[in-house]
């Protein structure tokens, strides 16, 4: 093992002990509703959960984030956390129609908003993640196939994608990219062809519309006809999701045999480490213009942890034993980016922002966090457990 690996593998055994003995453990001691049922939409850094409008998200990626603890081996009560969740989650949020709502206010009423793409590919890939470690078919098969009967069926766009934004005027791709996720998840554990169809629409729907096809740039904002949003806003490039579609990428085109879109992956990697990463804080931050100038200097959690996950499943599958030990080493500083945002008064907390000059932004722990966290340290894991299989395990 050479010195890159052997600081990988130190920065793993640190981050699952974080895990395993600290994080898991508070957010179903603290972070669950144990009377109302659910989990709460953050902690604060006293150790309290904030009582606060309950975003379907939250809920689904809470499921998922323990569905994963079991997955993981975590000694801890998974099954029990995983099934909290999607008892409340099934019973609260999903509406006649099948399609689950966005939110439900403080006195438990549902948000008035029309149901989003966002909430909706969440939903699919908790029930994905909870029915790939636990079978449990009789429940989450037929709702994941209504809500996706309904998204093939009545949230067309007409230019290719779904509908569901926030604002029924600025499409956006980062939707998609969650419920291409999740048509991977679902394609891993279901006989039914139409996940597959999904996956190779969502992402031939990437190369064509979502990436520019001069320098190979993934934007965020687009028009109903894919063409860049108006204004600044059509110009804007998010690191993380450079380094998430990379991963997502990686995975679809090896289950297809794309070289091609394996190549497409690698480039969006390097817009992301190469134009994305703070060499003075050594953070992903959050926001660049097109043309790779820092537009918001703040560095988010989840981007530290999706620079992480995506060297690692580069690295998994990359023949050139000097390309791999960069992305090996991208990894490492990826964990050491992570690491500083899990350092907190109460352990199995973490901060979600840092401001451009260093500062941490002071507020709650936010639930939605937990997502990237628990899925960037499962396939660290599965990188030592066996470097050759470092990409998402099967669920």
């Amino acid at each position: 093992m050479n010195d890159v690996e052997g600081d990988l593998g130190l920065l793993r055994g640190r981050l699952l002990q974080w895990l395993m003995n600290d994080a898991l453990p508070i957010w179903w001691s603290v972070g669950a509703d144990k009377t109302g049922g659910g989990f709460h939409e953050a902690i604060d850094h006293a150790g309290e959960p904030i009582i606060a409008d309950r975003r379907a998200r939250v809920q689904a990626r809470q499921i998922f984030t323990y569905a994963v603890a079991r997955d993981m081996g975590w000694s801890g009560p998974a099954h029990e956390a995983m099934t909290h969740g999607l008892d409340y989650f099934l019973g609260r949020y999903r509406r006649p129609d099948g399609l689950f709502c966005n939110a439900l206010t403080v006195d438990g009423k549902p948000a008035e908003a029309a149901p989003y793409l966002y909430e909706q590919a969440f939903a699919l890939l908790a029930m994905a993640t909870a029915h790939g470690v636990e079978n449990r078919t009789p429940e989450l098969v037929p709702v994941a196939e209504q809500l996706l009967e309904r998204l093939l069926s009545e949230r067309r766009g007409h230019a290719g994608g779904f509908t569901g934004f926030v604002d029924d005027a600025v499409y956006q791709s980062d939707p998609h990219m969650h419920l291409f996720e999740t048509a991977l998840a679902w394609e891993e554990i279901s006989s039914d062809p139409r996940w597959s169809r999904l996956a190779d629409e969502l992402a031939e729907l990437c190369l064509a519309r979502f990436i520019t096809k001069d320098r190979g740039i993934l934007l965020e904002y687009f028009d109903s006809s894919w063409a860049p949003a108006a204004g600044d806003m059509g110009r804007l490039v998010w690191p993380g999701h450079q380094f998430e579609w990379a991963g997502l990428l990686e995975r679809w085109a090896l289950s297809r045999g794309r070289d091609d879109v394996r190549k497409v992956a690698r480039r969006l990697y390097r817009i992301g480490a190469d134009h994305g990463i703070d060499a003075k804080r050594g953070v992903a931050v959050f926001e660049l213009t097109d043309e790779m100038v820092v537009n918001d200097p703040k560095a988010r959690l989840w981007a530290q942890a999706e620079w992480l996950k995506a060297a690692i499943i580069l690295a998994r599958s990359e023949t050139d034993a000097a390309t791999r030990l960069s992305y090996l080493a991208d990894a490492a500083a990826g964990a050491r980016s992570l690491l500083c945002f899990l350092q907190t008064p109460v352990g199995g907390l973490w901060r979600d922002k840092l401001t451009g000059e260093g500062e941490w932004i002071d507020e709650p722990a936010p639930a939605s966090s937990f997502y990237h966290i628990i899925d960037s340290l499962r396939v660290l894991a599965a990188w030592q457990a066996d470097p050759s299989k470092s990409g998402r395990p099967k669920m």
